[in-house]
């Protein structure tokens, strides 16, 4: 089954196998399914072509995949473009939402090896 694009698992229980598509997540698999009389257990292998019309229809409703992504790069380049705090935040790869950079985000801000000291240096033995 192929919904927006995306190739849906087969073997997997169908509330997890939606979620293979951007901007489903799942809480809104198990409601969708819910609102459509969709059991969330059952394998996407064994839903009737009426269940997948109407589980296609139903997701494709939604701003999800490439739609999503642009929507979101846009409001990215929006923050940049005023020069919003936010905005250079992103620009420059660090956390945007308030977290401290001293001991997390270390990957992205490219300190890999470097381990946290005390901050004092060692007595050299002369």
């Amino acid at each position: 089954m192929r919904i927006a694009g995306v190739t849906i698992p087969d073997e997997k229980r169908i509330e997890i196998a939606l979620t293979s598509i951007y901007g489903v997540g799942r809480p809104r698999a198990l409601s969708t399914l819910k609102r459509l009389g969709i059991e969330a257990g059952v394998r996407a292998k064994d839903l009737s072509a009426k269940d997948e019309t109407a589980l296609r229809d139903a997701i494709e409703r939604f701003t999800i995949e490439g739609e999503l992504r642009r929507e979101i790069s846009g409001n990215i380049r929006r923050l940049k473009d005023i020069k919003a705090y936010r905005g250079t935040r992103h620009a420059k790869r660090l956390p945007a939402r308030g977290q401290g950079t001293k001991t997390n985000s270390r990957t992205v801000r490219g300190n890999k090896r470097t381990t946290m000291t005390s901050g004092r240096r060692k007595l050299e033995k002369t």
